[in-house]
């Protein structure tokens, strides 16, 4: 048996970052990517989003790797969008994605965060948001390949 408790928060956007997940519709979208990672085993604390990019807090089953349940997540989800006709100007995600780490303690806080996105989003853009993620991890990145 083996045990694990890592908080993951992934973050993924649109392509070229299209305003196409309309609020009207995102909740279907949410509890879509909810049974994806249920269906994986894994536990779902939240998952919000707003016009053009998702965050997902998650604890991902230690069988999986994270690259692997992100490009499933995305494959099943855009496919899915696009039968459904979910979102309209949809064409795909975003090759890029985040995936940080957090202790357990740091659930609440990071579910809070999560809540509260389209009211930061008043005044903060995905990218300046994903840059600033980026810089707290201390993950060394190159502008130019973020988006």
């Amino acid at each position: 048996m083996s045990y694990t408790q890592i908080l993951y928060q992934i973050v993924f956007g649109t392509k070229n970052n299209a305003p196409v997940l309309l609020k009207d519709r995102r909740s279907e979208l949410f509890k879509y990517l909810h049974g994806i990672l249920q269906n994986k085993n894994c536990h779902v604390y939240i998952i919000n989003g707003v016009e053009n990019h998702l965050h997902i807090v998650t604890h991902v089953h230690q069988s999986i790797a994270v690259a692997d349940l992100i490009k499933d997540m995305k494959v099943a989800s855009s496919k899915w969008i696009k039968q459904n006709r979910i979102f309209k100007g949809f064409t795909a995600w975003q090759t890029k994605y985040g995936a940080f780490t957090y202790s357990i303690n740091d659930k609440d806080r990071l579910i809070k965060y999560v809540e509260n996105l389209e009211e930061r989003h008043k005044t903060l853009t995905y990218r300046e948001e994903f840059i600033m993620l980026l810089k707290k991890h201390q993950i060394d990145y190159d502008e130019k390949y973020l988006f």
